[in-house]
């Protein structure tokens, strides 16, 4: 198959992007990378048929965001998960300098502890910045869905212990 036009650039350009999309959609970096590449190879045989210039110039962006957040969504509904690792990291040394760095590591693992569905409304709730009636047309689901989805999530994370209340402020 030959490389359509403009596919090179874009993959270039927006795949860092496209991965931190997937490592928060999927709780784990390498599930985010693996997501990202299977919607790269859609976007890639779709290309022809993508409105390039919609979505204010992303429509490819869109479109493999959209297949993106569709195979997280569905993995959920699967028995089996794959490999899941069980070996605690150890602590890290006082990282003041790092303290940004260690909010988003917390972020990521209080949304990688979440069930998928969970944490696909949540990522697109509040990082994505979409309604919930955005995120219930993206995912097909209704409105209702995506409130329990999210009031669940959040439960679970104040639960947990994993949501202190600077992070929750924000997220209201």
């Amino acid at each position: 198959m030959k490389e359509p036009e403009g596919f090179r650039g874009f993959v270039e350009s927006r795949y860092a992007a496209l991965v931190r999309f997937g490592t928060l959609l999927c709780g784990d970096p390498g599930r985010g990378e693996d997501t990202v590449q299977d919607a790269l190879l859609k976007t890639l045989q779709a290309w022809d048929r993508l409105d390039l210039h919609g979505e204010g110039g992303n429509g490819a962006e869109a479109y493999t965001r959209t297949v993106m957040t569709h195979a997280v969504w569905r993995s959920a509904r699967r028995r089996w998960w794959g490999e899941r690792p069980t070996a605690e990291l150890p602590e890290l040394a006082d990282a003041d300098a790092y303290a940004a760095a260690d909010t988003a590591d917390a972020v990521r693992r209080a949304l990688a502890a979440l069930p998928a569905q969970q944490r696909v409304v949540l990522v697109l709730r509040y990082w994505g910045q979409l309604s919930e009636a955005e995120i219930a047309d993206q995912l097909n689901c209704s409105v209702g869905t995506v409130k329990s989805r999210a009031s669940r999530a959040m439960a679970s994370l104040r639960a947990s212990g994993m949501l202190d209340e600077s992070l929750e402020g924000g997220a209201r």
